[in-house]
């Protein structure tokens, strides 16, 4: 099979937004509860870039793991591409968030002692797929990220950069419909931040749904929206 079109992503009607989020809240059981999420509305399309910014406590991670299939809301609705998640069974919530959903973080979470191949291999791992077809998608997301003459070295060998972008193939090779991406430059020098930016816009203008959540001005700059977040209430950004 094509590399290209096993790394599409599950295909979505055009009028289907890939995430949207309906009165959306999350409260945390606490001595007065704690309310990280209240009344959150969040429609992206496929192919949009936004970026969510906010200060520390003001709910961003929240909003990341409720998106991602992490933790349920606590009311309203979350669909992800077209589908009701929130009252999903944990069982069907692990497998949504398999086939769907692509992370990066800020730390990479790579395995230290297995090649940078091995680790963009863990991405697919449990999307039911042979061996073979997890190679063969783990080689083109390394192409695609620029790196496939670094598949045998260990992330011991790599810059700082180059683990980053080993991290964004690894969720690439999922093939995702939404890459959501934690501070992915939170770890990085100017430089290596330029290139994984240039990286997302790359991905973004192949049609890849990408939200990063970012502190940092010129990281959100990049991004076609800007959404912000303060009390666990969201808005869009001008």
């Amino acid at each position: 099979m094509d590399p290209e079109r096993q790394l599409a992503g599950p295909t979505v009607e055009a009028d289907v937004p890939v995430l949207d989020l309906v009165a959306v809240g999350r409260v945390f059981d606490a001595d007065p509860p704690v309310h990280a999420l209240r009344d959150v509305d969040l429609r992206v399309g496929e192919g949009e870039y936004v970026a969510i910014v906010g200060p520390s406590g003001s709910g961003k991670s929240t909003l990341l793991n409720v998106i991602g299939l992490l933790d349920r809301p606590t009311s309203g609705d979350y669909w992800l591409d077209g589908v009701e998640v929130s009252r999903l069974s944990e069982h069907a919530r692990a497998a949504v968030r398999a086939e769907r959903v692509g992370f990066v973080f800020q730390s990479f979470h790579l395995l230290p002692h297995r090649s940078a191949l091995e680790n963009v291999m863990f991405g697919s791992l449990y999307q039911g797929i042979s061996r073979p077809a997890r190679l063969v998608r783990a080689q083109h997301a390394l192409s695609q990220v620029g790196l496939a003459s670094r598949a045998a070295f260990s992330p011991t060998r790599l810059s700082g950069g180059e683990r980053q972008r080993v991290a964004i193939a690894r969720a690439l090779s999922a093939a995702p419909s939404v890459l959501l991406c934690d501070e992915p430059t939170g770890n990085l020098d100017t430089a290596n931040t330029t290139i994984v930016l240039d990286l997302l816009d790359a991905l973004v203008a192949g049609g890849l749904t990408v939200l990063v959540i970012t502190h940092d001005a010129n990281v959100a700059a990049r991004a076609q929206r800007r959404v912000g977040i303060i009390d666990g209430i969201l808005q869009e950004l001008a």
